[in-house]
């Protein structure tokens, strides 16, 4: 009989759970390091504010200088600090802004629908809110759907789309299927659920620290926010959030993953005439943690082949 492990590990090769869409996401209570955004504001030098979304707040982080502005959005149960090792490599090349979606980090947490939608408005309100009229949009895990979503709903306001370890389009769910899949997210405690799974996306013992630290924060998230931003992502009554005729740089930055194959580059290279596609080699999922200085150095020259950031 297998192991929780061994059918976690068969799930990715099979992309069941495909482009990390459980990233970071919650493991045992007990996890008591140092979260990544124990402070107020998780990230030095950043200024922070919060923008008026419907009836509640969304927090996001100002920081960097330039003409051009990126904007990150971080992945199921994540926050704006998981991107804190960017910062300082992009602040001199343009303006950054690192958003808590709504339900996550400093923002409000109503108790709504978490849908791809109801995020990438947020991201659209916090872009108005700090007088940004286009930009680069870069998404982690289920941020690339978000920003996905963002493209189907404004693509005036997007001046390119990067994909970090995250899906361009919908697993080909049936109903069934779906519903299969989301039903232990609909259970009172479903954290036991995904433990063994999330474990095995750290095998290495030189990531546990780093592990621990992303549990902490994955668990801040409350549950309904997390089963129902799941629910968003795979219902099947949910739009899908590939994208079409994109003209924009579509840039993909993937951990080497069996899901990631050829079919699946083709595709991505396919979606828009300025693209480009790589993978960081000795990475996991959370690559812009593992690897920050590697990851960095290849995101900018991504950025700037396109004329996305300063040079």
């Amino acid at each position: 009989m297998k192991s929780n492990a061994q059918r976690a590990r068969t799930a990715i090769k099979n992309g069941i759970i495909l482009a990390g869409t459980a990233t970071v996401l919650l493991l045992s209570r007990g996890a008591s390091a140092q979260p990544l955004s124990h402070a107020a504001n998780p990230v030095p030098g950043a200024k922070s504010h919060f923008a008026r979304f419907y009836t509640n707040r969304i927090h996001y982080l100002l920081a960097g200088r330039g003409t051009q502005t990126v904007v990150f959005i971080h992945g199921w149960s994540g926050n704006s600090g998981f991107w804190r090792e960017q910062v300082p490599a992009l602040a001199d090349k343009a303006k950054l802004i690192l958003i808590d979606l709504p339900g996550h980090g400093r923002s409000d947490k109503p108790h709504t629908d978490y849908t791809m939608d109801y995020f990438a408005r947020g991201v659209l309100a916090v872009m108005r809110d700090a007088r940004v009229r286009k930009a680069t949009l870069i998404g982690h895990s289920m941020g690339v759907p978000v920003i996905c979503r963002v493209q189907a709903l404004a693509p005036d306001k997007v001046a390119a789309l990067v994909a970090v370890d995250g899906l361009l389009r919908r697993p080909p769910f049936k109903p069934e299927e779906s519903e299969k899949y989301l039903a232990p997210y609909q259970m009172p405690d479903f954290s036991g659920h995904v433990t063994n799974f999330i474990y095995s996306m750290f095998p290495a013992a030189s990531s546990h620290p780093l592990r621990d630290r992303v549990l902490a924060e994955v668990m801040a998230t409350p549950p309904y926010v997390m089963s129902s931003a799941m629910n968003g992502m795979f219902a099947t009554n949910q739009p899908a959030w590939d994208v079409h005729d994109v003209k924009v740089p579509v840039l993909v930055l993937n951990a080497p993953n069996p899901r990631w194959n050829a079919e699946y580059e083709a595709y991505a290279r396919a979606l828009s005439p300025k693209t480009d596609y790589r993978v960081l080699e000795g990475t996991g999922h959370c690559l812009m943690l593992e690897k920050p200085a590697e990851f960095n150095a290849v995101l900018l020259d991504m950025l700037q082949k396109f004329d996305l950031v300063k040079k």
